[in-house]
C-alpha cells in the first residue's frame, strides 16, 4: 500500500511467476462433507481459526469455536452462521487454564455433542485441549480428527523466536506420538506447518511461488485433513509455505540474483575450461 493525499493505492507484490500459482479460494471439498459433524476450534475468531471455521460450517458441520475474547467470537459466529446458515457456537476459554479448559469441554459436549474435528491453532494449552477432548473421547468410543496448526520453523528453529519454536516443536511431537499411541481409538492427528499467508506482512522474494498464501488455502488443507477423505493419513506434517523453507534451507539459493546475462558468460567461461 502506498500513500497519496487522501488515497491509499495498491500495487501488487507478488512475483512474476505468481502466475503460475494462482489461488483457489473456494472450498474443494464437496457439499455436506461435514454434514451431522461437530468442529471445535480454539483460536477460531480471528484469522486462520475464523477461515478454517467459514470453511468447516459452509461444508455442514456445526462449529464451536473458543478463545479468550468473547466478544470477538460472538461476532464471528453470527458472521458465519448468517453467511452459511449453519449454528455457530463462542465459548469463552483461555487454554492455558486446564480447569477452563475441562468447563468449556463439558460445555461444548452439552451444546453440540462430542467433536469429531478438533483444530487447535494457538501454541499454549494445546496440551489440555487436546488431551481433554481426547480422553472424553475414549470414555464415548467415538473417533475423530485433531489438526494443529505450527510453524515452519518448529523444526529448523530460528533466531529469536526461541520459546515459540521450542513449544510447537513439543505440539508436533505430541500430535505424533498421539498419532502412534490413540490411533486404535478411531483418532487422528495431524500437523500443518504454514509459511507467511495474507494475514502476515512478509517479503516475497523467499517464495519460490512468488506470492503469499492465501487464508483459503490453508482452510482448503485443514478440511481436506479432517474429512473422511483423509482418513488414511495420520501422524503427518504438511509444510504449506510455497517452498520458503526449501528456499532457505538451500546453500546456493542466493544464486537467483545472478542474471541470465551473467549466466551466459559464466558458462563461456566454463565450456573454455579444458575437460568441462
Amino acid at each position: 500500500f502506498f500513500s497519496y493525499g487522501t488515497k491509499t493505492l495498491y500495487q501488487s507484490i507478488d512475483a512474476p511467476q505468481s502466475k503460475f500459482f494462482q489461488p483457489r479460494l473456494k472450498p474443494m471439498l464437496p457439499p455436506n462433507t461435514f454434514q451431522g459433524k461437530v468442529a471445535f476450534i480454539t483460536g477460531g475468531g480471528t484469522g486462520l481459526g475464523k477461515a478454517m471455521t467459514t470453511f468447516l460450517s459452509s461444508l455442514g458441520a456445526q462449529c464451536v469455536i473458543a478463545s479468550r475474547n468473547i466478544d470477538v467470537l460472538k461476532a464471528t459466529a453470527e458472521e458465519i452462521s448468517s453467511q452459511t446458515g449453519n449454528k455457530v457456537h463462542a465459548i469463552r476459554c483461555d487454554v492455558r487454564d486446564p480447569e477452563m479448559v475441562h468447563n468449556t469441554v463439558l460445555e461444548l459436549i452439552q451444546v453440540a455433542g462430542l467433536p469429531d474435528t478438533i483444530t487447535d491453532i494457538v501454541l499454549n494449552g494445546t496440551a489440555y485441549v487436546t488431551l481433554e477432548i481426547g480422553k472424553q473421547l475414549i470414555k464415548a468410543q467415538k473417533g475423530a480428527a485433531f489438526l494443529a496448526i505450527t510453524t515452519i520453523y518448529s523444526e529448523s528453529g530460528s533466531g529469536f523466536v526461541m520459546p515459540s519454536s521450542s513449544a510447537k516443536s513439543g505440539v508436533e511431537a505430541m500430535n505424533k506420538s498421539l498419532a502412534a499411541e490413540w490411533g486404535r481409538y478411531g483418532m487422528r492427528f495431524n500437523i500443518i506447518q504454514p509459511g507467511p499467508i495474507k494475514t502476515k506482512k512478509e517479503m516475497i522474494e523467499r517464495i519460490p511461488c512468488g506470492r503469499l498464501g492465501t487464508v483459503e488455502e490453508l482452510a482448503n488443507l485443514a478440511t481436506f485433513l479432517c474429512s473422511d477423505y483423509a482418513s488414511w493419513i495420520n501422524g503427518a506434517v504438511i509444510r504449506f509455505d510455497g517452498g520458503e523453507e526449501v528456499f532457505l534451507s538451500g546453500e546456493f539459493n542466493s544464486l537467483k540474483k545472478v542474471t541470465k546475462e551473467e549466466w551466459d558468460m559464466i558458462e563461456g567461461l566454463i565450456r573454455k575450461t579444458k575437460g568441462s
